[in-house]
């Protein structure tokens, strides 16, 4: 997922979620994809390509996603995008109108809650506790078109829906007539917990919606993630995808499309899942040795960010204490901006701030966590 804002002053040392790191993109080998794409691509004729993605990277991802995540689908329903935003774009112009209503996690994925306003539609916050999405309300909630949701893996605070819930999500999207957007934004990275089935896997997701990126794997600037959409709506979004931007480029997912078929990108995902977690193990033990039980870590078990409570600081004082962590070349990210009223909201709770780590070294996070300790000394 994307982050917060760039900072407009350099820093040193930036915990900003949904970065990853430069030198983890393999390089020589995507190189050799995208000759091998470019080589291969001469007899075909410089014209506009299907607007759903091509057959071969469409083919290669319904092959992995049923290795990598037990997800059975046709081809036909695969529409590729230029990254998940465009898949909440594409949604959100097929599915709401002005007026409609939509439910969405609270804390919430910025982007999600804004792309879905911006088509005039009217948000309704359903909060998320240990076992993620509160279920229950959702029982007085009619009319409603859509419903987004991070099942996997909750953004921010990185809870599991339980089985219970999803069955009880997945019964009343079928009663409301709602579809369900699953986003899976970071569902290669397990760490402490076994691999999570997405919702798209279950027996009756008929009404699930299910959006994949390569941005936390390869990079963000490839700008191609990929939506697994519902028989009846294969035509509207193919339609969408038409008139939004023709096709997504056809270079990028041939190089793509081998790179999935030859094993690389699996190879790839093992070893980014190995360095990521020697990572997040620098960022808990850094935290313990700074603050030790002033700081309360959540979220960890999974991806690559986790959400740090500061127990001797309350939500009041996030904006200062980011300041502070700045003027010493830390950026830390408060995670009350997450919620549907901000500072309201989270008024009488504890400090608490995102961490993203996938961009960043072992020493840089020990040296990130040492700076950001002395700077909260003087908050």
């Amino acid at each position: 997922m994307s982050g917060p804002p760039v900072a407009a002053e350099p820093l040193q040392v930036d915990f900003r979620y949904g970065d990853i790191a430069t030198a983890d993109f393999p390089s020589l080998a995507w190189r050799r994809a995208l000759t091998k794409a470019l080589t291969t691509s001469g007899s075909r004729r410089l014209r506009y390509q299907e607007p759903q993605g091509s057959m071969e990277l469409r083919t290669a991802l319904q092959a992995y996603l049923w290795r990598a995540r037990s997800l059975r689908c046709s081809v036909d329903q695969i529409v590729i995008v230029n990254g998940s935003q465009q898949g909440l774009d594409l949604c959100s112009r097929i599915l709401l109108d002005t007026g409609d209503r939509f439910v969405i996690e609270t804390p919430f994925y910025w982007a999600a809650r804004h792309v879905f306003e911006s088509v005039g539609a009217t948000p309704l916050f359903v909060p998320v506790d240990e076992e993620g999405l509160q279920t229950e309300a959702l029982k007085d909630i009619k009319k409603v078109r859509l419903c987004y949701v991070t099942p996997s893996h909750q953004f921010p605070l990185g809870h599991v829906l339980s089985a219970s819930r999803r069955a009880q999500l997945l019964r009343w999207a079928d009663k409301a007539g709602a579809y369900v957007m699953e986003d899976d934004y970071d569902g290669e990275y397990r760490y402490d917990i076994r691999p999570i089935q997405p919702l798209h896997a279950f027996d009756d997701a008929a009404h699930v919606i299910y959006l994949g990126t390569i941005s936390k794997t390869l990079s963000p600037l490839l700008r191609l993630g990929y939506l697994v959409v519902p028989p009846e709506l294969v035509d509207a979004f193919r339609t969408a995808k038409r008139l939004t931007d023709r096709h997504s480029p056809t270079l990028e997912q041939a190089a793509l499309a081998d790179f999935i078929r030859s094993g690389a990108y699996e190879r790839h995902v093992r070893k980014l899942r190995r360095k990521n977690a020697e990572r997040r193990a620098a960022l808990l033990d850094a935290l313990a040795d700074h603050f030790g039980d002033a700081v309360e870590v959540q979220g960890s078990e999974a991806g690559l960010h986790v959400v740090a409570w500061f127990n001797n600081f309350d939500a009041a004082q996030e904006d200062q204490m980011a300041r502070n962590a700045r003027q010493t070349g830390v950026g830390i990210y408060p995670v009350s901006d997450l919620y549907e009223s901000g500072r309201r909201v989270a008024a009488k709770r504890r400090a608490g701030f995102v961490f993203g780590y996938a961009a960043l070294e072992e020493r840089e996070i020990w040296q990130g966590v040492a700076r950001l300790a002395d700077a909260l000394r003087t908050v």
